[in-house]
């Protein structure tokens, strides 16, 4: 019998990394703002920058779990083009997400920024400071939520459509734990 759902691991990671996400889009705006307290802006970024460590080391460790764990099947009657869409959406999420976490650690280690996360764990900085790096790094990531919004905004129409349509597409991933 063939798998339909995926396993209680990789849901448990799709919706830690999903709600890590979430949050730091908003925060992500809000921190930038003018007219914003310098301690709650402080703040903002702090869980930014930390968040984004999160979400590097579990999109990794999604990655490596799904080389050994791969995705249940699409239902047959799924349509090839929204397989081959499902399929290229996942990839494009994953990449989306590692290149912003890539190019938010570039930005503030560059900067000679804290990363608190990082220096709890004694981990280290491998990026000298430099302000080319820094602005390069800054304006990539920047432009990286042009391409990860319009991503995931997909990714929810298309789990709503199937949720919809009740065809156990949605199922696969939902709930987060239990069977």
């Amino acid at each position: 019998m063939s798998r339909t759902r995926y396993n209680a691991t990789a849901r448990s990671l799709h919706w830690i990394v999903a709600l890590l996400v979430i949050a730091t889009i908003p925060v992500a705006n809000i921190m930038q703002g003018e007219d914003i307290a310098r301690e709650t802006q402080d703040r903002l970024f702090i869980f930014h920058k930390n968040a984004g460590v999160i979400i590097l080391l579990l999109v990794l460790v999604r990655l490596i779990w799904r080389v050994f764990n791969p995705a249940p099947p699409l239902p047959h009657s799924m349509p090839a083009a929204q397989r081959l869409a499902a399929f290229a959406t996942h990839w494009l999420l994953y990449g989306a997400l590692l290149f912003m976490a890539v190019t938010g650690y570039l930005r503030v280690s560059a900067g000679g920024f804290p990363i608190e996360l990082m220096d709890w764990l004694g981990l280290p900085y491998m990026v000298p400071e430099s302000e080319a790096i820094e602005e390069a790094a800054q304006a990539a990531h920047s432009a990286g939520r042009f391409v990860l919004v319009p991503l995931i905004l997909l990714h929810v129409a298309a789990a709503i459509y199937h949720a919809m349509r009740r065809d156990g597409v949605f199922r696969r991933i939902w709930p987060p734990l239990g069977r």
